[in-house]
């Protein structure tokens, strides 16, 4: 394990200090050591566990030493035990242990430190907890600029918001209507001891996740792991038999699989880069699907579009993700105040460039998985603003308000909106 400790270390600080997206860095660290499920399953969670409490780890840890640690691996080695004594089942002892043998592999004079920091900081952690909840920063463990933009878009409701991205998010199921109803593949769950919840929309919730080559009829194709809020995107589109749909923004394909789920339909699935839709190539296998592939800039159809006018869009853009933390941790110290802006420049562009693709009668959904009102309503407004042929079709969704959905148990952060283009 004091491997899988300083390897953690190594991709926080990649993450944090380096700028890099966690998942790209974990996969490289998977596809080099860790053979085992074990393994690879612990220093997973290492990696999110300590990224998600980033700050407020980093807040008790500084309120530890008397001066600060130089040497960075140490410091990340430090907050990643901390992670586990706070935040895992594991035993003090052993974490401790595990810790003071890591730091010998690395720097053996600093094992005595190591010992000290730790013990040090489980005589004190109610104080320690205490006094971290005196700082925003520490409290929620968010960049300040992030708790300010949420405090100022939704008042009152900010700590649930902020706390909900610290959680860990469910396992939540997509049944494939055309091989059994929701309720029947529940009682196929449960004769392999695997319990669920039904909630919004027609989703299976689990009560603890489990490896996907557990469930069953998994690669016939008989269900998906979506998240129970962009399982909304999909039925929101209405789609019907013989249409032609576009799915920008189309990788990982979940959304893809899911609209061809619904109706006989001709898909055109488009991406920006090829190696994203390798993933849509993989999930319309498993389903046993067929889509129309093409790599292509949802903002340039000049590059790709053949002419033909769709009946259905779905544009699902490029956002900061603020509504999806709780699964990439990652995006609370890569993301920038100005990154906001620039996602909201992209979305105007491909909303306004996908909207001539649209048939007279057909229906757009502009869809983002951001709380931030600046990447949705005020996008949406805006391109309504501009377009006397667009209407805005009411959306009736259990807790949305104005087209958001806010992060919870059951499902992330996403938004929605319906856009008719007047015949």
């Amino acid at each position: 394990m004091q491997l899988i400790q300083l390897e953690a270390g190594k991709i926080v600080d990649n993450v944090v200090h380096g700028g890099r997206n966690l998942t790209q860095v974990l996969s490289e660290a998977l596809s080099r050591k860790f053979d085992t499920a074990q393994e690879r399953g612990a220093l997973q969670d290492l990696c999110y566990g300590t990224l998600r409490h980033y700050s407020r780890l980093a807040f008790m840890l500084d309120s530890l030493l008397d001066r600060p640690v130089q040497d960075t691996a140490l410091r990340n080695l430090l907050l990643v035990a901390m992670y586990q004594l706070q935040y895992t089942k594991a035993g003090a002892h052993v974490v401790v242990d595990q810790a003071v043998k890591a730091a010998k592999c690395s720097n053996p004079a600093a094992s005595g430190l190591v010992n000290a920091v730790l013990r040090n900081y489980l005589r004190r952690q109610p104080e320690l907890q205490e006094t971290a909840d005196q700082e925003e920063e520490s409290r929620y463990a968010y960049q300040k600029w992030w708790i300010d933009a949420v405090k100022a878009q939704y008042g009152t409701r900010a700590h649930e918001i902020l706390e909900a991205g610290n959680r860990h998010p469910p396992m939540t199921l997509r049944v494939n209507a055309r091989h059994a109803s929701v309720a029947e593949y529940q009682k196929m769950l449960a004769s392999q001891d695997i319990m669920t919840q039904i909630i919004e929309p027609g989703a299976l919730k689990l009560e603890r996740p489990v490896p996907v080559d557990r469930l069953p009829k998994f690669n016939e194709g008989w269900v998906s792991v979506q998240d129970a809020g962009a399982q909304y995107a999909a039925r929101l589109l209405d789609v019907e038999d013989g249409m032609r749909v576009l799915d920008a923004c189309a990788a990982p394909g979940g959304k893809t699989t899911h609209l061809l789920e619904l109706a006989e339909i001709d898909v055109v699935a488009l991406d920006k880069k090829e190696q994203r839709l390798q993933r849509v190539r993989e999930s319309l296998q498993r389903l046993h699907m067929k889509a129309e592939i093409t790599c292509g800039d949802a903002a340039k159809p000049e590059d790709w579009w053949d002419g033909k006018p769709f009946q259905r869009i779905l544009a699902d853009v490029p956002c900061s993700a603020s509504g999806v933390v709780r699964r990439h941790p990652d995006i609370k110290w890569l993301r920038r105040p100005e990154d906001i802006e620039s996602f909201a420049a992209q979305q105007e562009q491909i909303l306004e460039s996908l909207w001539p693709l649209l048939e007279r009668g057909g229906k757009l959904l502009y869809a983002t998985c951001t709380i931030f009102a600046r990447e949705n309503e005020q996008v949406v407004s805006a391109f309504l603003s501009q377009h006397g042929d667009a209407v805005r079709s009411g959306i009736s969704v259990p807790g949305m308000s104005d087209g958001q959905l806010l992060p919870n148990e059951d499902h992330d952060g996403f938004f929605y909106a319906l856009l008719h283009k007047q015949a």
